[in-house]
């Protein structure tokens, strides 16, 4: 039996990254930090995500072990034997698991068990060349990473919602997801054949698709959440967001901005027939109350969802170089630093707690400074940092004025093109 080792016990990796390969015979052996996901993956060699959606239903995901991340050596030998290897750990936390993977090649190699593909599904642009820089500071110099290691790079489309704590207390591996299931991934990266999961889906160009996932996906929660805040912060959940008179409208105008500059940027893989269908799709998909998506989990984190190369600043920097307007998008970024959600506790996530008190104090420059780290030298960055500070004076006089944020008649922000 093949074997996938899939670094990363949480959300994506077992509710979609672990579920396609065992559904396609192979073995999954899970690295995780969390000894309690471990414990329980290795007592019941299964367990269960329930798709949450018009028709739901249950996917028993078999043939499953689970090896805690600090055993380096138990890791190396799975890293040496298995068919492939895959990532979902969040970028943040990359770094980390680059000993592991490092051991592991250099156990490979020993063994004489040719290079090792590691599928990186993660949320975030050049996320190939990070892992051989990584990997390469744990190796000795003149072992020949590019021969042994295949990067390959994702579109990361499955949305896992916030699950309870009584839920996750009933069973720590039950997890809940989305009817979607295709795994986008670079055919280039890989260095052995693209594995035989019917849900694998290569392509050729891939960092169009990172750019479409980032930009327009990733961009679509964050216009949903950090405009239902500032409009109606009664609303809860993404479905109400997308069903509102208002917000609707603005979150799928905001989402064809950046679609409009990737058609612009790649244009043999993009047009406007098959990026309205990728945005109505996605709209529908943010519609499902069955999955129960909330606010509070697609806007959290300000900080990062506001950084140079995610999906707010990074897709108003794209939308810039290709000279494209996107006013809802720089809305959207300056509502961002106005966001305070919270979850079902009442309980505002940590981190942006300390930005409203510590950062978000300071302005909406300062925090395009910081945060968004916009350089006073790049012209695109000044664009930028203009139609933000813009668009936050902008919200300031419509709610002096009682009006909705969403009106925008004589704004005249975000203007790429002129």
């Amino acid at each position: 039996m093949d074997k996938l080792v899939q670094i990363g016990a949480g959300n994506i990796g077992r509710s979609f990254v672990g579920q396609i390969f065992s559904r396609a015979g192979f073995e999954v052996v899970f690295v995780d930090v969390d000894q309690a996901i471990i414990d329980a993956l290795n007592e019941q060699g299964h367990y269960i995500v329930e798709i949450k959606d018009e028709e739901p239903r249950s996917i028993l995901v078999e043939n499953v072990v689970g090896i805690n991340g600090r055993e380096t050596a138990l890791v190396a030998e799975e890293l040496a034997t298995c068919r492939v290897a895959a990532t979902a750990v969040g970028p943040a936390a990359l770094p980390y698991i680059y000993p592991n993977l490092a051991a592991g090649l250099m156990r490979r190699r020993e063994a004489g068990n040719g290079p090792l593909d590691v599928i990186i599904c993660e949320n975030m642009r050049d996320a190939a060349d990070a892992m051989y820089q990584g990997v390469a500071e744990h190796l000795p110099e003149e072992f020949p990473l590019r021969e042994m290691l295949g990067a390959v790079e994702t579109s990361i489309g499955k949305m896992v919602p916030i699950m309870s704590e009584e839920e996750r207390a009933r069973d720590p591996l039950l997890i809940y997801a989305e009817a979607y299931n295709t795994l986008i991934c670079d055919a280039r990266g890989f260095l052995n054949p693209v594995p035989d999961v019917p849900e694998l889906e290569p392509k050729q160009n891939m960092k169009a698709y990172v750019d479409r996932k980032l930009f327009v996906h990733n961009l679509g929660h964050a216009l949903c959440a950090y405009f239902a805040h500032l409009e109606d912060p009664s609303l809860e959940y993404t479905w109400q967001a997308v069903e509102h008179p208002r917000i609707g409208p603005a979150v799928r105008e905001g989402m064809m901005e950046s679609a409009r500059a990737l058609i612009a940027a790649y244009p043999d893989e993009f047009n406007e027939e098959n990026q309205r269908e990728h945005v109505d799709d996605l709209i529908r998909r943010f519609a499902n109350k069955a999955l129960g998506d909330t606010i509070y989990r697609v806007g959290r984190d300000i900080r990062r969802k506001l950084g140079r190369e995610d999906r707010v600043i990074g897709a108003l920097r794209f939308d810039a170089e290709h000279d494209t307007d996107a006013p809802y998008t720089c809305l959207c970024a300056a509502a961002g630093m106005r966001f305070r959600a919270t979850d079902e506790s009442g309980e505002m996530y940590e981190p942006d707690l300390d930005f409203a008190r510590h950062i978000y104090p300071e302005g909406a420059e300062q925090v395009l400074r910081q945060v968004s780290e916009l350089e006073p030298g790049d012209p695109v960055d000044q664009a930028v940092l203009r139609a933000v500070l813009a668009a936050d004076e902008f919200i300031s006089r419509r709610r002096e004025e009682g009006r909705s944020i969403l009106d925008l008649e004589g704004a005249r922000f975000g203007r790429f093109s002129d």
